[in-house]
């Protein structure tokens, strides 16, 4: 179990992975030294899975296309949906993938560089997959926030066509 400045270390480190053993020691009165070493194990431990900047990329040009894939499976006998998902854990394509409850079993986001490559990858790679009982694809059109950060500033409003009669 973590104590609370323990907690609070990880809280800060996930806000910004940047922050070095001293600026947080300032922060959570823990030693540079024990930050280090409480980051060590944990990484050992898999809590601290890895480290990524946050990138926009709406805001590079660069051509990038999410979408969200729900996919009904039939659950297997003694594994449930563990087998299936860590054999789709393995494609790059997926960035995230979930166990749902509700309508359908696995949530999948998918990244490709246009439409077509993830219908492709869904019609090709997705759902010829054993298992896989069904597939409902949604294209993400922008993103206004992502894990509590919000993409869109103040400033900014949707840029709408007017369609006059």
């Amino acid at each position: 179990m973590l104590s609370e400045k323990d907690r609070r270390l990880l809280k800060l480190i996930s806000e910004d992975c940047r922050l070095k053993p001293e600026e947080l020691s300032v922060q959570t009165g823990l030693s540079p030294e024990y930050i280090t070493k409480r980051i060590k194990d944990w990484e050992n431990e898999k809590v601290i899975v890895g480290y990524q900047p946050m990138i926009n990329w709406d805001r590079t040009g660069d051509e990038k296309v999410s979408a969200l894939i729900e996919v009904k499976v039939l659950p297997q006998r003694g594994y449930g949906f563990d087998k299936i998902a860590k054999r789709l854990q393995k494609y790059p394509e997926i960035k995230a993938l979930f166990l749902m409850s509700g309508g359908y079993d696995l949530s999948l986001l998918i990244e490709g560089k246009t439409m077509q490559d993830v219908a492709l990858f869904v019609a090709e790679k997705l759902a010829p997959l054993e298992h896989v009982q069904s597939t409902a694809t949604h294209f993400v059109l922008r993103r206004y926030k992502q894990d509590g950060i919000e993409l869109m500033g103040e400033e900014e409003t949707l840029q709408r066509l007017v369609v006059s009669p």
